[in-house]
């Protein structure tokens, strides 16, 4: 395969997937509501369980606005269609850290979501040509982190950070696929 041709594959993936709007307009709905979690008056382990729980929203979300932003999904004949899920299913593999903190350090274990969230899209700045994907990644994580050491009374800031960067990169992207 030619850089030519590899240029075209990976331009057909970002125009046809529109650099994964679905998923980061899915993200920020979800932030937000885990925003409302967090601020319920439960314990910091009930709110991590909940939040946990309210996630899986996620992906029957992504695909039911796939349809609104007319996205597609499996892109036949394109052998970099599947790398996009294999990106994100990447980040599975960092929940381990995610029940550690559950049952160690509850109250740290939105901090511990958020930076997961936000590192996990570092791929995709270079899937999709988007440089937001790798501003989002460091706000996201370096912003989490800093939250919790600097307000550990007011957590609940990193999700609302969360929700407002991913909201600012889904604007970022439609910006972008205009000019696709």
């Amino acid at each position: 395969m030619t850089q030519n041709n590899f240029g075209v594959i990976k331009s057909t993936i970002q125009q046809q997937a529109k650099k994964g709007i679905d998923f980061i307009t899915a993200g920020t709905i979800v932030w937000i509501g885990i925003s409302f979690i967090w601020m319920l008056d439960y314990t910091p382990y009930n709110k991590s369980v909940i939040t946990f729980i309210f996630g899986t929203v996620m992906l029957p979300l992504a695909f039911g606005l796939s349809k609104v932003f007319k996205t597609n999904w499996k892109i036949k004949d394109n052998p970099l269609q599947p790398l996009g899920l294999w990106l994100n299913f990447a980040q599975l593999f960092y929940f381990p850290l995610l029940v550690f903190v559950l049952l160690k350090q509850p109250d740290y274990f939105i901090m511990a979501y958020a930076i997961i969230t936000g590192a996990h899209f570092f791929p995709y700045a270079w899937f999709y040509d988007e440089i937001g994907y790798l501003i989002a990644v460091g706000v996201i994580a370096i912003g989490a982190l800093l939250i919790a050491l600097l307000l550990p009374q007011s957590i609940y800031y990193i999700p609302i950070g969360t929700a407002i960067i991913l909201a600012l990169l889904a604007i970022k992207i439609i910006s972008s696929n205009k000019y696709l």
